[in-house]
């Protein structure tokens, strides 16, 4: 089952590589990483992905936890947060297909950002499982390329990961 865990830490130079160090030093595998600075430049947010069961997410919550500059950990529980994932797909385009792929773009609410002779370069912006329909769709045309971030997350509601405020 893939767990998405929403970590807030101090924004310090070479906090990153401590985190996937200690994912890598205890064999867990991140599927997916993404990290930005919040409404506080000092914080960063880190939402991480990961393919495991509980007593995997459990350890590491209590790893995180132990890095001194971790101020909030949480994992987040299925329906109570939206998750989006960006996405830049070239995709191969000869004059016949270029109606196809743009009613299919459409379709799927990509914006096409770059177009060429022989290639279509669309964004996409949606859930994983949205993101994995695209591709199926355009997977006959051919790839010249994809790029996929990772996915970011926030709470539903009133709900929020952030520190409190004085």
């Amino acid at each position: 089952m893939k767990y998405t865990l929403s970590v807030l830490v101090e924004n310090q130079p070479g906090l990153l590589s401590k985190v996937v160090a200690l994912f890598s030093r205890r064999g867990f595998n991140i599927d997916s990483l993404a990290v930005g600075v919040t409404e506080d430049s000092s914080i960063s947010r880190i939402t991480i992905v990961v393919d495991g069961d509980d007593h995997t997410v459990e350890q590491v919550e209590k790893q995180l936890n132990k890095l001194v500059q971790v101020i909030k950990v949480r994992t987040l529980q299925p329906g109570t947060y939206i998750s989006r994932e960006l996405s830049l797909i070239k995709v191969t385009c000869h004059a016949k297909d270029r109606g196809d792929i743009m009613r299919i773009a459409e379709l799927m609410g990509a914006r096409i950002i770059d177009v060429t002779k022989n290639c279509l370069t669309l964004e996409f912006s949606d859930t994983d499982e949205r993101t994995e329909t695209l591709l199926d769709l355009l997977r006959p045309f051919g790839f010249k390329e994809i790029v996929r971030a990772g996915a970011i997350a926030i709470e539903k509601g009133d709900k929020s990961t952030s520190i409190a405020r004085k």
